[in-house]
């Protein structure tokens, strides 16, 4: 007789947004992995149909509360490709900051209170708290200076307004980046402090055979960029992007996965993918980090994303603090253009992976469709599969201990749920 048994994680904990995890294993083999996103769909892309293109960096960073940069400078960058609109240098500088700004208080968010935790065995970051108060006080520190950079060009530090197609409504007085190098200086040193720290830590033995995808540029540290890059050795340009990459439902999730077309295989986005492909473009502190951390790259560890995102954090702090030191105020905030039917598309990398949107504007400029593709979903099918490879030296463990140890994983690529519910694929039968 064939024994059953089922292993459920009702609600997902320390991750953005609302989820489960349900494993079924028959005769102690498993049978089916299914992460369950049963966050309700939210229709941005519907939305934004017949909407003025000048509304749509707005509305799409009204999809995540961590990672609204991300939205907008998509957004900004494919409808700017569309309408063939040049970015300025010193203008795309200022974007490079604000995204330096959300990279630092995403990772630091994520590093401290949502990751980190698991690493002593503590439910919750209060917990951690007790016992590593300094590091979570110094944690608390460098997320608030990233939303600080937030508000100085974003107009404030959650859901920012001053972003706009051709650049930003205002760009900041001298005098107001200036402000911010003390901190940027403290919080430098501070991020130094904190990768030390996370390198100490105990990481599980699991290493994966990815297809590690983001953003490959070969002069700097991908925040934006027009090539993608595999570890696979495979690049495309970002407008081949779903000639590539297809989004797809399930029956078990109400957002969409993702996998490669030709293959119809899974793929991995996010910090393990930028740290293994770019690297040798860290500013010289996180290079130097890189290479003292104990970590043999490339890495294809997802306990270890952690590290890259301490890395990164590191890069952040010391590409923003070349910005402010050179900062002059362009003469112009935003470069003027005129609606016209077009198509464009762009790819950036949020804190937890590439970010994709495409977008077909009609003559008076209106919105006629949208296509927005987040990190989370691209993972969710990656996620699915390594919890296969992670389960079976566990089944001999109590339910409630595996259980656990499934979350410790999912957490460690930091999935933003919310982010990933932006749309659902509705299919009416209609019988008459």
């Amino acid at each position: 007789m064939s024994e059953s048994r089922t292993i459920r994680v009702g609600a997902l904990t320390r991750v953005e947004g609302e989820g489960a995890l349900h494993v079924s294993l028959n005769n102690n083999v498993i049978d089916r992995v299914e992460l369950n996103i049963y966050e309700s769909p939210r229709f941005f892309e519907a939305f934004l149909r017949g909407r003025p293109l000048e509304d749509v960096p707005d509305l799409t960073a009204r999809i995540c509360g961590i990672c609204p940069v991300a939205y907008q400078m998509s957004s900004a960058c494919a409808i700017e490709a569309a309408l063939e609109i040049e970015i300025p240098t010193e203008i795309h500088q200022l974007r490079k900051l604000l995204y330096c700004g959300e990279w630092i208080e995403s990772h630091c968010l994520h590093m401290h209170l949502l990751q980190a935790p698991d690493f002593f065995g503590y439910s919750s970051g209060l917990e951690l708290g007790k016992h590593f108060p300094d590091e979570i006080k110094r944690g608390l520190r460098l997320k608030k200076i990233g939303n600080q950079i937030l508000e100085v060009l974003g107009g404030r530090s959650v859901h920012p307004v001053n972003v706009c197609i051709g650049g930003f409504y205002r760009t900041p007085a001298l005098d107001e980046l200036q402000s911010l190098i003390p901190e940027l200086e403290w919080g430098l040193q501070a991020a130094i402090e904190t990768t030390h720290w996370i390198s100490g830590f105990n990481f599980p033995d699991f290493v994966c055979n990815y297809d590690l995808i983001s953003i490959s540029n070969s002069s700097e540290y991908p925040w934006f960029g027009d090539t993608m890059g595999s570890s696979k050795g495979e690049s495309f340009d970002v407008k081949e992007y779903e000639q590539v990459i297809c989004e797809y439902q399930v029956p078990h999730s109400t957002a969409l996965q993702a996998h490669k077309i030709e293959s119809q295989t899974s793929c991995l986005f996010g910090p393990l993918a930028r740290i293994n492909h770019s690297r040798d473009n860290f500013h010289p502190n996180a290079r130097e980090l890189a290479d003292r951390v104990n970590i043999q790259w490339p890495c294809n560890n997802p306990f270890q994303s952690i590290l890259a995102r301490g890395l990164e954090v590191v890069h952040a702090f010391e590409e923003a603090l070349e910005i402010c030191r050179n900062y002059q105020r362009p003469s112009e905030s935003r470069i003027p253009y005129q609606p016209r039917a077009a198509v464009g598309m762009a790819a950036t990398e949020a804190p937890r992976g590439t970010l994709f949107h495409r977008y077909e504007i009609d003559d008076a400029g209106l919105i006629q469709h949208a296509t927005i593709i987040p990190p989370t979903s691209q993972n969710q099918k990656q996620i699915e599969n390594d919890l296969r490879d992670y389960l079976p030296p566990l089944l001999s463990m109590e339910d409630d201990q595996v259980a656990q140890a499934c979350e410790r994983l999912i957490r460690s690529y930091d999935p933003c749920i919310s982010c990933a519910t932006h749309f659902l694929k509705l299919s009416i039968e209609r019988v008459e």
